[in-house]
């Protein structure tokens, strides 16, 4: 028998709890395990709770909640024999997506009994432990704004996103990873183990959490003739094709900006200084997966990539009128500065 806790945050996320306990009896194969539930009190709670578990020899320890929660379990679990599990009850739920766990508590609890169990990359950002993705920009802002407003869900997100953009002002950034350094302006920097920030929003398509390397995202600033193609390229899986979007991989990376500011790990926000350091751990935490799942989905098919192409040419004509608008007006003040001249 496995011992198995499940920790649930009952206000996380948007959706009930109360009859999960009932479901988890009725549905977890209690030939295989032998369980408990643990609510948790406070902020923080869920990490002691998982510290505890594994210092008691659980073989695993599930998250019901959204990617708070998950995060907090997640980091008391990296580099031990006690497996992560996930029941996905919050508003994003990005790193339930990616590992393409259902969004259902039934068909989820059903992935934990096959209990496939792999070892799975996790991030850290100036020492917080990320599972899913980091950030700093104009996504760190939004994450801070969305803690703040009490609100949960896709709505207040987008409400957010709406009220902050037009009064946003892109950053200079100093890079260094182990090709060299660089300096880019930029509206965001997201850094990916997973592909996803939550709800589908697909910022990193490419990303693996088993190859050792984070998917570093550059997103250039861009006009607002613009944001309609940078939002469907996010839920279209084809970010990485975005002519504002600069990506590379490594293992380790260090960022200086021009004045301390906000980040997040996971989505939660906090405050640090100008220099930020960001490092993979591979293989760090053991997880328990879907093993159905097709990672393929993960990537645009045939017809999202025809989209893209689509509106990338329409892109690259816009700027082409544009460029050549610009010419026609130097030379049109050029001519009229030369007739003025002559009379």
């Amino acid at each position: 028998m496995k011992k198995i806790l499940f920790i649930m945050n009952p206000i996380s996320g948007t959706i009930s709890k109360a009859g999960i306990p009932e479901i988890i009896e009725k549905t977890l194969d209690k030939k295989k395990f032998d369980y408990k539930i643990r609510l948790t009190e406070y902020a923080g709670h869920a990490s002691e709770i998982a510290i505890d578990a594994k210092n008691n020899g659980y073989d695993i320890v599930v998250a019901i909640g959204g990617d708070g929660t998950v995060n907090e379990v997640a980091r008391a679990l990296v580099h031990s024999q006690t497996a992560l599990g996930i029941i996905p009850c919050g508003s994003g739920n990005g790193l339930a997506r990616h590992l393409m766990i259902p969004m259902n508590i039934k068909k989820s609890i059903e992935i934990i009994n096959k209990a496939e169990i792999h070892d799975l990359d996790y991030g850290v950002i100036n020492d917080y432990d990320f599972f899913c993705t980091c950030g700093m920009g104009f996504d760190a802002l939004i994450s801070m704004k969305f803690a703040e407003s009490g609100k949960r869900g896709p709505i207040t997100y987008m409400e957010n996103i709406l009220s902050e953009w037009l009064k946003y002002e892109p950053e200079t950034y100093e890079i260094e990873d182990e090709s060299g350094k660089y300096k880019y302006q930029a509206f965001l920097i997201s850094i990916a183990n997973a592909s996803q920030y939550g709800n589908n929003a697909y910022i990193a398509p490419q990303a693996s959490m088993s190859d050792g390397l984070m998917d570093v995202i550059i997103m250039e600033p861009f006009d607002i003739l613009e944001a309609g193609q940078m939002s469907f390229d996010l839920f279209n899986k084809t970010m990485d094709k975005n002519p504002h979007i600069k990506t590379f991989r490594c293992k380790q990376l260090h960022i200086h900006r021009s004045q301390p500011g906000v980040i997040h790990y996971d989505g939660d926000p906090v405050m640090t200084n100008q220099d930020i350091d960001v490092k993979i751990e591979p293989s760090g935490i053991k997880v328990v997966v879907n093993p159905n799942a097709n990672k393929r989905q993960r990537r645009p098919n045939i017809l999202q990539n025809a989209f893209t192409d689509f509106f990338n040419n329409l892109h690259s004509v816009r700027t082409d009128i544009t460029k050549t608008g610009k010419k026609v007006e130097v030379i049109s003040k050029a001519i009229q500065r030369k007739l003025n001249s002559n009379f």
